[in-house]
């Protein structure tokens, strides 16, 4: 205990921790430092009843449809994975794919260490998200004006069904 005390004086420039029965410090010899008081933070407990940490109790519990869950999604992401028939090329565009994320995070590195680029950046970035909030969500007619816009979208990039309907009707007469 003496050799705490004498390597904690010598490391505090003669400043003094609380002792373990609570004492005060001593005041600093550096006198910059604000003064402590002499007791120390408690936690109020009245009646000597244990202090409450939550009202809300949690229970763990064990649930297998998790589970039965994650077995589905592998075995339909196999399913999926065998229905390709060029892997070949879904290769690529995934490795394509992490090369640009790569190369995104290296641009955007470079950009953050230009000094006041980033400011800049988050000032463009705050001005186009209130125009599209103004623009697309504030009104209603320009909200279902934004909806139609992501239909026809999702029907461009997944191919509209009436044309697969007519090329299902085009066939040979069987």
């Amino acid at each position: 205990m003496a050799a705490t005390t004498a390597y904690s004086t010598a490391l505090l420039g003669g400043a003094r921790l609380p002792s373990a029965r609570g004492a005060a410090a001593p005041p600093s010899s550096l006198g910059l430092l604000p003064l402590r008081s002499p007791l120390p933070l408690r936690l109020q407990v009245q009646d000597s009843a244990p202090p409450r940490l939550s009202l809300l109790r949690v229970k763990a519990s064990s649930d297998d449809s998790s589970a039965a869950s994650g077995d589905e999604l592998i075995a339909d992401l196999k399913a999926k994975w065998d229905a390709v028939e060029n892997k070949s090329t879904v290769l690529t565009y995934a490795g394509g794919a992490v090369v640009a994320l790569w190369l995104t995070s290296v641009i955007v590195g470079a950009i953050n260490s230009v000094p006041l680029l980033p400011k800049i950046m988050e000032l463009v970035g705050l001005g186009y998200t209130g125009w599209f909030v103004y623009r697309y969500l504030l009104f209603k007619e320009s909200r279902k004006e934004l909806a139609d816009d992501i239909e026809s979208l999702k029907k461009k990039i997944a191919g509209s069904e009436p044309r697969i309907a007519s090329v299902a009707g085009q066939g040979n007469g069987c």
